[in-house]
């Protein structure tokens, strides 16, 4: 009996071992946290009335692109760039959407492109893509975020 309780005394002092485990700080858990997360992606993709139904991350992603790409061909399809500049058949607009669900566009020319005047197609950009359905702004861990993307808008549909 008394090797028992021996044996239990041992036990217990050595069980206390286990239950003296670090508690980490809480910079320390911040860090760990922050290094999980993946900061190149949205937890959702900007979206339109017209996508909310839908499901499925990727599809409802599409579907916005789909909807905003039409949108910009319908306000640029006055033929205002089609005269200025004939040869110009697709153009590529860097898209903001902001936390606040407003849009900037801005076009993206090649680094070596001297055939267009890029503060005319800016200032057109400008005067054209205003009064855009309202825009659901892209959500990360639950607070909206601005994000960027860049659309291929095709001018001319042959």
């Amino acid at each position: 009996m008394k090797q028992n309780y021996l044996f239990l005394v041992f036990i217990f002092f050595n069980s206390c071992q286990y239950l003296d485990k670090q508690i980490p700080s809480e910079k320390e858990l911040l860090q760990k946290e922050l290094k999980s997360i993946n900061w190149k992606e949205v937890d959702e993709y900007p979206s339109v009335v017209e996508c909310e139904k839908i499901e499925d991350k990727k599809q409802r992603q599409q579907c916005f692109f789909d909807v905003l790409t039409q949108l910009i061909q319908e306000k640029l399809s006055v033929d205002t760039l089609a005269i200025l500049y004939p040869e110009l058949d697709t153009i590529e607009v860097k898209v903001t959407v902001f936390p606040n669900a407003t849009m900037q566009f801005e076009p993206q020319f090649p680094k070596d492109s001297v055939a267009y005047d890029k503060i005319k197609i800016d200032s057109i950009l400008k005067v054209r893509l205003v009064d855009f359905p309202k825009i659901n702004p892209a959500i990360k861990r639950g607070i909206p975020v601005k994000i960027q993307f860049i659309l291929p808008v095709i001018l001319k549909v042959e």
